[in-house]
């Protein structure tokens, strides 16, 4: 239950990301309500899950999803690259958080 914690603490901090992107682009109300819900629930998910998953896994793990998460909502909604360099990069990322899975 824990890592299904993990992960939808990673889907927030994408939410919270997005509230950045969205002050940034001049929509500083809704922005700021998205910033900090999203980080909030973040947050708090990532101490719950971190009760039984190790410190360093569990960071790791929510920064990965954190990181492919909004690239991907970069590419979606704001025309962001999608270079195959970028793409492999991202993959990586997934590989490493999927092997910090396996091995914990």
């Amino acid at each position: 239950m824990s890592w299904l914690i993990l992960i939808i603490a990673g889907l927030f901090e994408v939410v919270g990301v997005t509230g950045m992107q969205k002050i940034a682009k001049g929509e500083k109300g809704s922005g700021f309500l998205i910033l900090i819900g999203g980080f909030i629930v973040s947050f708090s998910l990532l101490s719950v899950a971190m009760a039984t998953i190790p410190l360093g896994v569990a960071y790791a793990v929510w920064t990965g999803i954190g990181t492919v998460g909004s690239a991907i909502v970069g590419m979606i909604f704001y025309n962001e690259s999608t270079d195959r360099l970028r793409l492999m990069f991202m993959a990586m990322v997934i590989v490493a958080v999927v092997g910090l899975r396996l091995v914990s």
